[in-house]
């Protein structure tokens, strides 16, 4: 018979019989070798495994009962199942074997082959075939048997837990700081040395694979007595994945009995985290690749596809299994969005009343603790609103009928997150509700719409919250705080009023790079949406102009950027215009904007066409195409443009220009602006025309007459217009003389009769006398030998009347202020600034009006007078320095001025002073500039930080530190100290800028914070000693008395060294904003902190016992004796600063025993309560959280239920495995019958 020729080929008589029994006495664990000249007689043949396969096939193929049995064959052949099992199992184990051979490993397979298929065969129970952990050990030959990789290739495709998000932000952990939820291990048992296969080695180990991978589903299919009737044949499979798959299939099918699905689902609940388990370890990250991609994919369609075959008995599984992809979701974002798209799916294939209960599991699930639960939360509502909302059926129960609906979703767990503690979450919260308006889902956006209009508090409460998001510490939560806003702009749930467009404008400016960026994309996407809104529009350049000047070029090319592509690139002739085209028509309505409203803008506009001009981006078909616009109702709009790009690129048509010019000189209705432009450009190609046309210009701007020129320099064009001048006319200079001489005529002539005769002020046209006013005031300055006394009586008749208006004002007679008179504020701020231009050509006016100006400030009523006056003695201070340096501390006085825009325009005035170091940083000055920090008004707080951080901190680093111990004797009003605080301030001043006692104590270390914010880890370890010797030893050394004035100054003190800034960032963890890096990198600046917080502990050890210790001592005792309430926040120093020292406490205060007891005390006190806090924590925690309840599986197996479980762990990695690189060894999975959770929880003893 073929059967037994073939058996006869293993040698089985040859086989000595002890061998044999010592085999089975060790359990299959280990075997002698085998006769070497039995084992190559049986190697001659190398298919001879698979010859035996072959003709043992039949026999478990056939179903009639009548056919002979192979047991009966082989006992009547003298062949025992003994020996052949032992043989078999000696090639099994030989692939086992530390780096086996490709021979070895192809024997293994084909043997276990063998053995699998043996136990197919009806009565190998009875005829003693099987054995448990021989069956074990072809289980795991795939994996044993498949070359596995290099380690640096397998840690490629796997991510430690320990390396930060790069979407999120996520600061990386050092490598030793193993997530809980992820632990890696990279010990290797089976390492393979110098074993090397060729792509053809590889493919005879994956047809032994396939074999023994189909043997066992042959096997599964039948069993004993069942027989499972199955469509497809495993022959025809030759994907491996798909073979494991239709095992799997096997495995949940009702003929396998109950509770096999709970290990499907277990172990394919790691292939949807995209995670990889290994024996003792706990499960680790793989790289999102395509392969770990599809496979997820595969194993959401499989248990979709088991639960829709089976409803009843998978549904509860299914709960349980989105139960645990929620609570073992890691933080990274690509995971949890894989993530909640897979929980999506499965629960799609849930009921109502399922999914509701989920929905209602999620709600407590999102008020976890942990921030990666919330975070994921938020994620999977996110992907359910993407789905059809649920209508209420029978079968729900009542009280879970308010889960359904999206509105439960959106309200209750996205928007409720916007508040939320950690800035991560907050700012997800706010990306997820932008989001839902952004969703196809009708339903979601309705929900977004319910919570802005139940009234108008709500909507005006919801504003001022994402106002403040906006100005959130964390970048990431202010980006998600502006798309929001974004959104609800764009779809209009609130208003796109000038207000709510100034929040995304405003924050083009912000400090971050990223941030501005990103507010230039929200006004970008939203004046997309919206490109015939007004407001949009103007928001849209308010945002974007400012930023092509900012200080990173990144930000300065994202502007430029946009300009060109909502502006420029749509700028085309007059024939080939249409209205019905929106870019068109938006980017000259933008430009018309530039002409109205927007003029402030128009120094920005000019710096992005410097940019341009060397890129050759103005063609003359582009400039040709302007000049079609010049006649109809763009011409403003087209003149705008060629100016701008006149005065950098001069290649013009000069004749249509002129052709434009006398035209606009003939037209009684071209606006000045419009005018200006025109002139400007005249100015830039004025080089380019003879003497005859310039004449005829000059000729025809005489013939419009000194009006019109008036009313040019009256509008802020003086500038432009004199320069203009100058570039056209020849010997410019002198025209210019006696041209702005005229103007001075004009206007005293005006003035005069307006101011200093009698009745004139009756019918004063307010609008004409500040043009007047303004326009004397700009010629003066071209013209200074044309301006006399006169002159300077009649605009100082604007300010204070005189009692002899006739006369001129005696030269000796000095004004104490302005004194009120008829004239209107806008007149007489107007008036203030005139006489300044006209003090800075004139020294003795200077000197005459410079206490006038400085009385002002302190007893003026009228805003507008006393804003120009700082104004004007900023301007002063430039030109004539020594002179108005004196009178700094008066300027300085009005960032307390009760009007905010006097505040800001001191704040903004000085600062500029003190970047071109017209002014120094002395006397009392840099504390009243910081204690602007504090102001009422946010936004001019936010503006003196700016001012202090980004300009006047990178001048002069040092100025925080050498300023801060002066800080807590100023801002406590501390005069006793003979060093510090000894400014010559007036009452008055004192007490403006005191902060003095506990009502002011938050304003005082806001400012305290803010500066030791910026400090360096250098400014911050010296200011701690100078703290001690200049302010603590003064106490000590009873240079100071410990009076009630020194209470608060000590307490502040104290209270600073306890503040965590003042802790050293070498002692603390990388920067929370520091991008994540790679492995590598992370591993050596994890090393490096290490070394550097070991050296600066010792270092800052040996100062504090050097020089902090004795003085805090002698202190203490010092303020025992004197009962002083200052005693309780020099313990709480102490308490503080010892964590860091837990262990050396006896040790460092050996000098006062009474003192170590108290501070062991306070720091055994200070851990017990928050040993405590975190029981409660834990205990809440535990009761706001529902669990699933768990389906055991019983602990003793019979036959069939041992080789459904090992079949299970076979075809399970079988599956995830062989989708990913096909060098690639897996390691089997631990498998546990409790979820992790439970299992901790019992560790605990709380379940």
């Amino acid at each position: 018979m073929e059967l037994i020729r073939a058996l006869q080929l293993l040698k089985l008589n040859s086989v000595s019989s002890a061998w044999v029994d010592a085999v089975w006495d060790f359990e299959f664990t280990h075997t002698d070798p085998l006769d070497p000249v039995i084992e190559e007689e049986i190697k001659e043949d190398p298919d001879v495994f698979k010859t035996i396969y072959k003709q043992l096939l039949p026999f478990s193929n056939k179903d009639d009962d009548n056919t002979q049995s192979v047991w009966l064959v082989f006992g009547e052949n003298g062949v025992s199942a003994k020996p052949l099992v032992a043989v078999l199992s000696y090639f099994i184990l030989s692939a086992k074997a530390k780096s086996p051979s490709l021979e070895q490993r192809l024997c293994g397979l084909q043997a276990a082959s063998l053995y699998l298929l043996l136990l197919k065969i009806p009565g190998s129970v009875a005829n003693k075939v099987y054995h448990q952990i021989l069956f074990d050990t072809c289980l795991n030959m795939p994996l044993k048997c498949w070359p596995q990789d290099s380690g640096k290739k397998r840690k490629k495709d796997t991510l430690k837990s320990s390396q930060g998000d790069p979407k999120t932000g996520k600061r990386s952990k050092p490598p030793k700081k193993v997530s809980e939820e992820m632990e890696i291990d990279d010990d290797e048992d089976d390492e393979e040395e110098g074993v090397y296969f060729s792509p053809q080695d590889l493919l005879k180990l994956r047809e032994g694979i396939v074999l023994l991978v189909r043997t066992l589903l042959r096997l599964l299919e039948r069993f004993s007595a069942c027989v499972i009737l199955v469509v497809v044949n495993v022959d025809q499979i030759q994907s491996l994945p798909e073979l494991s798959y239709h095992g799997l299939g096997l495995l949940c099918s009702t003929i396998h009995g109950e509770g096999d699905e709970v290990g499907v689902f277990r172990k394919l609940l790691y292939v949807i985290l995209m995670m990889k388990t290994q024996e003792r370890s706990k499960p680790c990250l793989l790289a999102p690749s395509q392969a770990v991609c599809g496979a997820r994919d595969q194993a959401i369609l499989f248990i979709s596809h088991i639960v829709e075959k089976q409803r009843e008995a998978t549904l509860p599984l299914l709960r349980i299994l989105v139960q645990h992809i929620c609570h073992q979701m890691v933080e990274k974002s690509e995971y949890r969005v894989s993530g909640a798209q897979a929980v999506g799916k499965l629960m799609a294939k849930m009921p109502c009343q399922d999914y509701a209960a989920i929905i209602k599991w999620l709600y407590s699930y999102s008020r976890n603790n942990k921030v990666a639960f919330r975070m994921f939360a938020l994620d999977v509502a996110l992907v359910l609103l993407e789905q059809s909302e649920r209508d209420v059926d029978d079968t729900v129960d009542p009280e879970l009928a308010v889960f359904l609906p999206h509105r439960f979703l959106v309200h209750n767990i996205i928007y409720n997150h916007r508040n939320d503690v950690s800035p991560t979450v907050r700012g997800h919260a706010l990306h997820c509700l932008a989001q839902c308006l952004e969703l196809g889902s009708q339903n979601a956006t309705k929900c977004v719409h319910e919570l802005f209009s139940n009234s108008k508090y709500i909507t005006t409460e919801a504003l001022t919250l994402f106002k403040k998001h906006v100005s959130d510490p964390k970048i990431n939560a202010r980006k998600s705080a502006l798309e929001t806003v974004m959104s609800l702009l764009k779809h209009g749930v609130i208003s796109c009023s000038a207000e709510n467009l100034s929040i995304l404008s405003d924050r083009c400016r912000d400090p971050a790079v990223s941030v501005k960026k990103k507010a230039m994309q929200c006004l970008m996407d939203l004046l997309t949406a919206l490109p015939e809104n007004r407001e949009v529009q103007e928001a849209w350049l308010r945002g974007v102009l400012p930023a092509v000047m900012d200080s990173e070029s990144s930000v300065q090319e994202k502007a430029l950027e946009c300009l060109d592509h909502v502006v420029i690139a749509h700028i085309k002739s007059q024939g080939k215009y249409r209205d019905d085209d929106t870019s068109q028509k938006l980017a000259w309505d933008l430009l018309g904007l530039m002409c109205e409203k927007c003029q402030d803008l128009s120094r920005y506009f000019s710096k992005t066409f410097s940019v341009w001009a060397p890129q050759q981006k103005f063609t003359p078909a582009f400039v040709n195409g302007l000049l079609s616009h010049t006649d109809g109702e763009r011409a403003a709009a087209a003149w705008l443009l060629l100016d701008k790009i006149a005065s950098c690129s001069p290649k013009l048509n000069y004749g249509t220009v002129l052709d434009t010019w006398e035209n606009t000189i003939r037209s009684p209705v071209v606006s000045v602006t419009m005018t200006c432009h025109i002139l400007s450009v005249l100015g830039d190609i004025a080089s380019n025309l003879n003497d005859d046309t310039k004449t005829r210009i000059v000729g025809k701007c005489a013939a419009s007459g000194l009006r019109t020129m008036t009313e040019l320099a009256a509008n802020a064009s003086e500038k432009v217009l004199f320069v203009i001048i100058i570039k056209i006319v020849p010997n410019g200079d002198r025209f210019l003389d006696r041209f702005c001489g005229e103007l001075v005529s004009v206007c005293e002539s005006y003035l005069s009769g307006v101011i200093l005769q009698e009745k004139g002020a009756e019918n004063i046209n307010e609008d004409l006398l500040v043009k007047h006013l303004y326009t004397l005031g700009a010629a003066s300055l071209h013209c200074p030998s044309k301006v006399g006394k006169r002159i300077f009586l009649v605009v100082q008749s604007v300010l204070t009347p005189s009692e002899q208006p006739g006369d001129e004002l005696p030269a000796g007679q000095p004004l104490s202020q302005f004194k009120p008179n008829s004239m209107p504020t806008v007149v007489r701020a107007h008036a203030v600034i005139t006489l300044g231009k006209l003090c800075l050509q004139h020294e003795e006016l200077m000197l005459k009006y410079l206490p006038v100006f400085a009385r002002e400030l302190e007893v003026g009523t009228e805003l507008a007078v006393r804003s120009n006056v700082v104004v004007v003695m900023c301007d002063l201070c430039v030109r004539y320095t020594n002179t108005v340096t004196r009178y700094i501390p008066n300027i300085s006085a009005c960032l307390r001025d009760k009007d905010p825009i006097v505040r800001e325009q001191t704040l903004i005035m000085l600062t500029n002073l003190l970047q071109e170091e017209y002014v120094k940083w002395k006397g009392a000055l840099f504390f009243r500039f910081a204690i602007v920090l504090v102001d009422p008004d946010p936004a001019i707080a936010d503006l003196c930080e700016y001012c202090l951080v980004d300009l006047l901190l990178k001048k002069s680093p040092l100025m925080f530190s050498q300023h801060f111990i002066e800080c807590i004797f100023h801002f406590n009003s501390y005069e006793k100290h003979k060093k510090y605080n000894k400014f010559l301030q007036t009452e008055s001043e004192k007490s403006k800028f005191s902060l003095k006692g506990r009502q002011n104590q938050g304003k005082r270390f806001r400012i305290y914070r803010f500066l030791l914010k910026n400090f360096t880890d250098e400014q911050r370890f010296n200011i701690t000693t100078k703290i001690c010797q200049d302010i603590l030893a003064s106490f000590v050394d009873s240079e100071l008395p410990l009076d009630s004035d020194s209470s608060e100054l000590l307490a502040d003190t104290f209270d600073i060294l306890s503040l965590k800034e003042m802790k050293l960032t070498a002692m603390s963890g990388p920067a929370a904003g520091e991008e994540p890096q790679e492995d590598e990198m992370a591993m050596a600046k994890a090393v490096l902190h290490v070394a550097q917080k070991k050296l600066v502990s010792q270092v800052q050890k040996r100062n504090f016992v050097e020089n902090v210790i004795p003085i805090i001592i002698s202190l203490k005792n010092m303020l025992e004796k004197q009962h002083s309430p200052v005693l309780k926040h020099l313990m709480a120093y102490l308490q503080v600063t010892m964590q860091d020292y837990r262990s050396e406490v006896k040790e460092l205060f050996a000098a006062d025993e009474q003192l170590a007891a108290e501070v062991e005390y306070n720091l055994k006190r200070f851990e017990k309560e928050k040993q405590q806090q975190e029981q409660q924590q834990m205990e809440n925690q535990l009761a706001n959280f529902t669990f699933s309840p768990q389906r055991n599986v019983s602990q003793t197996y019979s036959y069939i239920g041992n080789i459904m479980v090992y079949c299970l762990v076979l075809i399970t990695n079988i599956c995830f495995y062989f989708y990913f690189h096909p060098l690639r060894k897996p390691v089997p999975r631990q498998w546990n019958v409790e979820s992790p959770l439970v299992q901790k929880l019992r560790s605990k003893k709380r379940f």
